[in-house]
């Protein structure tokens, strides 16, 4: 682990450009980030343990550009599972938000399938990274666990960062576990004590009412914190669940693999009927292509909703009250566009003309752009993509 850590480029530009809110609710404190148009229905991103909602910060960049609506939240000081379900419900009523898209890593995809229990009507969709079923195992191997509340700061981070693999890493992965660590640095100690109370609160997870194919699990093959045989009980309980296998990024891939989450966020999300507008991105021009009107204007639409052919609005006025995001440099990941049309044909955009412009001259001669046919040529673009479905 590098023993300085430097802020990387793109996040710098995304505080920038996207304004992070605080906003009390009962006695809870939440903070969050709420991006994309608003008319789509969200997909609400749950860190983990040592994650804060800074951590999906590619994602919001990539996926707000793209036109869809994602909020990524920290989880709030709660002590217990129970409340964990009545402050966050309390939270989408506060944001007027009904119908939801969740995609919870580790501690997070633990929450994210309660809620999806308790409130079954809410939850339209999950996305499932490095997660478990219950905290049985978490509560033995912590038998301290009756005073965390009274144990002292800095013995909380070092157990919390005691669970990362150390290394050592290629660099994308070194930089996700640096970016991390910093961000445990600005938690409190109240902050990771309600965290690690929820990591070792007796609670399992119940068969959900939400059906297989609403689901998608997304594990690293690498090396994770978490075990192996809970990660297998997750994919045991939902057999018929669209898989998507990383074969390296750690425990933090939306970090060191963003291009590759990305995609498996939008191939998701497209694939229970959200409809991303593109067209209320600031600075992207709307596409001329015809088609019906959307049945999903009023943000409130959920995967059941959904039409089966894409449509678009293009009536729609364009949200001026939110600046663009446009990639800052080759952190942000530059092939994200690229990725997508090889999973489905969109149609070809000046916006979309510059991104592969600016993706060239920034990587070299990689890539063969057939305006014509819509489809790009990917000549040397080997590294990383390692990513394989299996339904």
């Amino acid at each position: 682990m590098k023993g300085g850590f430097s802020a990387p480029g793109d996040y710098i530009y995304f505080k920038s450009q996207v304004p992070l809110h605080k906003i009390p609710i009962g006695s809870k404190q939440w903070r969050y980030y709420d991006f994309g148009p608003k008319v789509v229905p969200p997909l609400i991103c749950l860190p983990g343990t040592a994650g804060t909602a800074d951590v999906y910060y590619k994602q919001i960049m990539s996926l707000s550009l793209k036109g869809y609506h994602i909020i990524s939240v920290d989880i709030p000081r709660v002590w217990n599972h129970q409340e964990w379900i009545q402050a966050f419900e309390k939270f989408l009523d506060a944001i007027d938000v009904h119908h939801i898209h969740l995609y919870g890593t580790s501690l997070g995809g633990f929450l994210a399938q309660l809620f999806a229990q308790h409130r079954p009507r809410r939850v339209k969709s999950l996305v499932l990274s490095n997660t478990f079923l219950e905290t049985n195992s978490f509560s033995a191997a912590m038998p301290w666990a009756p005073i965390v509340g009274w144990t002292p700061s800095f013995l909380l981070k070092r157990y919390v960062l005691n669970g990362i693999h150390g290394g050592p890493h290629e660099p994308f992965i070194a930089d996700s576990v640096d970016f991390v660590v910093a961000q445990v640095e600005t938690l409190s100690k109240d902050d990771l004590a309600s965290r690690l109370s929820l990591t070792v609160d007796a609670a399992s997870v119940e068969p959900l009412l939400l059906s297989d194919s609403f689901i998608t699990l997304m594990d690293t093959n690498d090396f994770c914190a978490i075990p192996q045989q809970l990660k297998d009980q997750v994919m045991e309980r939902y057999p018929n669940a669209r898989q998507a296998n990383l074969k390296s990024g750690g425990d933090f891939p939306f970090l060191s693999r963003p291009d590759e989450v990305n995609l498996h966020l939008q191939l998701h999300l497209r694939r229970v009927g959200v409809e991303p507008r593109e067209d209320m991105v600031p600075g992207v021009p709307k596409s001329d292509a015809g088609g019906s009107s959307s049945d999903q204007n009023d943000g409130r639409g959920g995967a059941d909703d959904a039409p089966e052919d894409e449509r678009r609005d293009d009536s729609g006025p364009i949200n001026t009250n939110e600046p663009p995001l446009v990639p800052g440099g080759p952190d942000s990941g530059n092939f994200e566009n690229l990725l997508l049309s090889k999973a489905y044909i969109s149609d070809a955009s000046h916006f979309e003309n510059l991104l592969l412009l600016r993706a060239i001259l920034e990587n070299g001669p990689t890539i063969v752009a057939s305006k014509a046919s819509l489809n790009y040529t990917f000549l040397n673009f080997a590294p990383n993509l390692s990513t394989h479905l299996v339904h």
